[in-house]
């Protein structure tokens, strides 16, 4: 699925609002640059290293036709991330998975 076929689907995603999440430098930027795709609801589900969130973020362009974001925005947002949504001990059996893998 191309990321311009993909749009948060529910009135309560669409009511989301970067205020919404843990306040921080590149929260407003990270939140418009995912939300853009899905919802950031996802994001906040997740726990990553700064390399993990890279990963995905790389696996979105290349899979997703997510748009690339320059190098200053690309830090802004995983600067956020890395702080705000860091590695979290794996619930289930087989560790971490990219959710955005599938």
């Amino acid at each position: 699925m191309d990321c311009a076929d993909h749009r948060p689907n529910s009135l309560h995603a669409a009511r989301r609002k970067p205020e919404d999440f843990p306040a921080g430098l590149g929260r407003d930027e990270t939140f418009y640059a995912c939300t853009a795709c899905h919802g950031f609801k996802l994001v906040a589900q997740q726990g990553m290293t700064r390399a993990q969130w890279e990963d995905s973020i790389n696996l979105m362009i290349r899979r997703h036709n997510m748009p690339p974001l320059d190098d200053k925005d690309r830090d802004v947002v995983l600067n956020y991330l890395e702080a705000a949504y860091p590695p979290r001990a794996p619930t289930g059996r087989g560790g971490w998975q990219n959710p955005f893998a599938k």
